[in-house]
């Protein structure tokens, strides 16, 4: 399960001899093996291939357990959502809330219910077996808030407003303002010295949760209905409420007297009042934001994720479109930025005049006062050859942030408030890798370098060389058709702990997880590769090390092992499935190898190749996929797991999609010299 950590399209078959290969794998595994090691049984192939074990069945006292929704835990569901958890024995009869629930052999049961519409819901559980044994109990869980349906002719949603907290924003630049009120009135903003904004209606629409969005396979799940009750305006040139601090400080501790002091301030004039009108009615709503100008000084910053000195982080600054929204950039720590605003925490870059980003404001730290706008001159470039990389050196007289972007045979890189001074683009002699280099100067201030490669793009990663960019481009590896996975060195990712999905009975992921990728190390050994495990024991990693480890050790694929939970709102009924994640476009073809392969080797619904915003699969220097075969709250998917059976159908599933893989990349130009020899060849 990844969904909890971090926040498809279907696809074309391989063509037949990927297939044909697929078939083959007990020969490939047994032909891979490496000679040190005595000779490898080939992959046995099961004769209920495509079945998973049947539930065993367990037969004992009634026991009720829910196992989802945890206590503790707050759902943010609509009207409908899961349950699940055991009854203690398969023979049991199950009702929730009155409705009848199926229970498994050994069981687990899974509910698919109408949720109560109140903030704290009961559920009333009732157990009975054969012989008029009976188990009940009553169990609650806490919803998210979430607004209130309206009675009244004429409201203001106080959950609605955007933004709130804490603003620092230029002062000759307009301040979005959102709120949801009646439909049909008269909104306004009143400001505290008494000065008027007008709020205009738009068309709003009712909001459809991420999950659903994201994993409801019900495209009427997406559909929303228009309402006309939402408000829009602008702020220029305005400073009100309590002072938010200043620009780059930490958040104030809570509880503390400056808290308390600003609280009280806030809670009285200095904040502005929002007023639906309607005839003579008139409700009013105090908006809790705090506005404050920001200096006709620039302010500069430099990007460090591991203020603390930690050393445990990944030196990257991620940065975003929006706040909130998914990864876009990867700063290095060291890179500097103009700053244009900031919402609580998130600090908005000024990229260039047509290009913004945020990130984390505990990333960045101001530079001294004075410091100009950044900018930087891109010089002359020169491309160097070694034998597992080419290395593109970009001389910059600052560091100023970049975007690298990828097509199937390129890579280029985007240098922003940058002017080119290319003068030239030396190649450093012969290199089979790099076809051709072009710079451009994009707009004013970005400059753009393209670098066309001979081959597909395994992978790259930058970094800085004091003021200079470092992009090294790696070189793909040799693969043999008799022997595919030999000379490889592929990392075997067992996903979780910490976190992860728990099945009705209460079987971790995490554990799961690991049992399936100890089988896979078994298999791809047997190919002949050489297999680094992020871990080997039921031990917490940590989450962020996995794929720097990867990275560490030059890795050439990495596979990521997980087992899928849903969100809350989403029918796991009707939901679940096989699927396989990728982010890198390098990695798509890769992960359609695998999904073909899991859905051919364990019959589940396919749901197809998705491209996810994981850590897992976000590495640069090589593909990299992650795998989610099963569902832990489906009991048959759980049960399966348990058994040495399930786990081996897992991994000889992801065996088969890796020569799959593997086999389509001989035939689209991958392959070169690894750890040795000429540059080029």
């Amino acid at each position: 399960m990844f969904w909890k950590y971090l926040p498809p399209m279907r696809l074309r078959h391989l063509p037949l001899l990927v297939l044909a290969l697929i078939a083959a794998v007990p020969l490939a595994a047994q032909q891979a093996r490496p000679k040190a090691k005595p000779k490898a049984a080939a992959v046995p192939v099961d004769p209920n291939r495509g079945r998973l074990p049947a539930v065993k069945p367990v037969t004992g006292p009634l026991d009720l357990t829910v196992v989802y929704p945890a206590k503790g835990d707050v759902v943010s569901a609509g009207e409908w959502s899961f349950l699940f958890g055991s009854t203690g024995t398969g023979d049991a009869r199950l009702t929730i809330n009155g409705d009848s629930v199926k229970v498994w052999p050994n069981g687990a049961f899974l509910a698919w219910l109408r949720f109560p519409p109140d903030s704290v819901m009961a559920f009333n559980l009732v157990a009975v077996r054969a012989g008029g044994a009976r188990d009940s109990m009553t169990y609650r869980v806490r919803r998210a808030p979430r607004a209130a349906p309206q009675t009244t002719p004429l409201w203001i949603d106080t959950l609605s407003f955007r933004p709130q907290g804490r603003v620092w924003w230029p002062a000759d630049e307009y301040l979005p303002l959102s709120v949801r009120a009646a439909e049909g009135s008269e909104v306004r903003l009143v400001l505290p010295d008494g000065a008027v904004v007008p709020l205009a209606n738009s068309v709003g629409y009712d909001d459809v949760s991420w999950g659903v969005r994201a994993f409801d396979r019900d495209t009427a799940s997406l559909a929303r209905s228009v309402r006309a009750d939402r408000y829009v305006g602008v702020l220029r040139g305005r400073a009100f409420g309590a002072d938010p601090g200043p620009l780059l400080g930490a958040e104030p501790a809570p509880g503390c007297p400056r808290c308390r002091r600003r609280s009280a301030e806030g809670a009285d004039t200095l904040l502005a009042v929002v007023e639906a009108i309607k005839g003579a009615d008139t409700v009013r709503a105090r908006w809790p934001l705090r506005v404050s100008l920001l200096d006709s000084l620039p302010v500069v910053v430099e990007l460090n994720d591991d203020t603390a000195g930690t050393g445990k982080t990944d030196r990257l600054t991620v940065g975003r479109a929006a706040p909130g929204a998914t990864y876009n950039w990867f700063f290095p720590s060291g890179t500097r930025a103009n700053v244009s605003g900031r919402l609580n925490g998130d600090l908005r870059l000024h990229l260039s005049e047509t290009s913004l980003a945020w990130i984390n404001a505990a990333d960045a730290h101001a530079l001294p006062a004075g410091t100009p706008p950044l900018e930087a001159i891109v010089g002359s470039v020169v491309l160097s050859s070694a034998p597992k990389a080419a290395t593109l050196r970009i001389p910059l007289s600052a560091r100023v942030p970049y975007l690298v972007t990828e097509t199937e045979k390129s890579l280029t890189v985007r240098l922003y408030g940058a002017s080119a001074d290319v003068n030239w683009m030396r190649y450093g002699g012969a290199d089979s890798l790099v076809e051709q280099m072009t710079w451009q100067q994009a707009t004013a201030d970005e400059v753009t370098i393209t670098l066309d490669l001979t081959k597909q793009v395994w992978g790259y990663r930058t970094r800085w060389d004091r003021t200079d960019l470092m992009l090294e481009i790696r070189r793909p590896p040799a693969i043999n058709p008799a022997r595919p996975l030999s000379g490889l060195r592929i990392v075997v990712d067992a996903g979780h702990p910490p976190g992860g999905a728990t099945g009705p009975t209460g079987y971790r992921e995490a554990e799961a997880n690991l049992g399936v990728s100890l089988k896979l190390q078994t298999l791809l050994e047997q190919g002949g590769a050489e297999v680094l495990m992020t871990r080997t024991t039921d031990t917490p990693v940590d989450l962020a090390w996995r794929p720097i480890y990867a990275d560490s050790v030059d890795a050439d694929l990495l596979i990521s092992v997980h087992n899928n939970a849903l969100p809350d709102g989403v029918n796991p009924l009707t939901n679940s499935g096989t699927s396989v994640f990728y982010n890198q476009p390098r990695s798509a073809p890769f992960a359609m190898a695998v999904q073909t392969a899991l859905v051919k080797r364990l019959a589940l619904r396919d749901l197809g190749v998705g491209r996810g915003d994981l850590a897992l699969v976000r590495p640069t220097w090589m593909p990299s996929i992650l795998t989610e075969a099963m569902f832990m709250a489906i009991p048959e998917q759980e049960s399966a797991l348990r058994t040495p059976l399930g786990q081996r159908m897992y991994a000889e599933g992801v065996y088969a999609g890796i020569l799959a893989y593997l086999a389509g990349q001989r035939g689209s130009g991958a392959g070169g010299q690894r750890g040795s020899g000429a540059a080029g060849q």
